[in-house]
């Protein structure tokens, strides 16, 4: 008797989160929580976990994160999961955390023509493990609470429109800064040269220095170097103030190490923003 209604609450579960996912889709809603299902459906754990994953097999649910679903259109099977630009903000809302899209997703919407953005980096305040889904990789990037308080500001994101209304992304200035200081994470110095060439004439220089203030002195360095380099002289003019705060030089990129100290003395050095050339800058114009 257990059994039958064990298989009955089952059965049930399963074509209620059918009927529920439908009804989300209806209403233009692509994801839920776990709470949110068990909440509308009435059923129990158990039903509701055996349920979902039913309907991941059959290509119909995926889930980024533990308690929290995507529902695949048909569109979206061949992916295995919707663009993360449709549901990155209500999963960061379901782990009550901010954030905001950077680096090279952020060039790409700004419109640096160069980034593929193969990658959906994510910045924020918390450690979080990077994930795939389907053919999407997430990749979030750690940056202190108090910094990412200086930071995270409505003057300096932008947003992009999505599904789930509307999703943050570091505005130009915070793009900028955010590929100089993490730019082992935007595929190296002379793609974000290429990006700061891209982007840089229309930073606003206000809001480029202020947002500086919350980064190591010698990325700042570093952006107003390339945005001198790529002709956006305002905006490196923004900067200057930080260089002349610098106590000693440091090389423009740290991944390019010299073999001695003997080689490292050969490299032409930038007196203005206390810069090591250790590695030529090459862009596109």
């Amino acid at each position: 008797m257990l059994a039958i209604a064990s298989t009955y609450a089952y059965k049930w579960g399963m074509a209620s989160l059918d009927h529920y996912i439908d009804e989300l889709l209806s209403r233009g809603r692509a994801w839920f929580s776990r709470e949110e299902a068990l909440d509308a459906l009435g059923v129990g754990s158990a039903a509701f976990i055996a349920a979902a994953r039913r309907l991941c097999k059959k290509q119909r649910l995926v889930s980024p994160r533990r308690g929290f679903y995507l529902i695949l259109r048909p569109e979206d099977r061949v992916a295995g999961a919707p663009d993360p630009v449709r549901w990155i903000d209500p999963l960061m809302h379901y782990l009550g955390l901010d954030y905001r899209i950077s680096l090279l997703r952020a060039a790409a919407f700004h419109g640096s023509s160069h980034q593929a953005a193969m990658i959906f980096q994510v910045i924020v305040p918390k450690q979080l493990r990077s994930f795939e889904i389907g053919r999407h990789r997430l990749q979030f990037i750690y940056q202190t609470p108090l910094i990412f308080a200086k930071t995270n500001l409505p003057e300096a994101l932008a947003q992009v429109k999505s599904e789930a209304g509307f999703a943050r992304v570091a505005g130009i200035e915070l793009t900028l800064l955010d590929c100089t200081r993490y730019f082992h994470k935007a595929a190296g110095i002379n793609n974000v040269a290429q990006i700061v060439q891209d982007l840089g004439a229309r930073a606003e220089p206000r809001i480029l220095a202020k947002a500086a203030a919350a980064y190591e002195n010698s990325a700042v360095r570093r952006l107003g170097y390339l945005l001198e380099h790529a002709g956006h002289a305002c905006q490196a003019k923004a900067l200057e103030p930080y260089a002349r705060k610098a106590k000693s030089m440091k090389p423009l990129d740290p991944s390019a190490k010299p073999l001695s100290e003997s080689i490292a003395e050969i490299h032409e050095k930038d007196a203005k923003w206390l810069l090591v050339i250790n590695e030529p800058v090459e862009i596109d114009f």
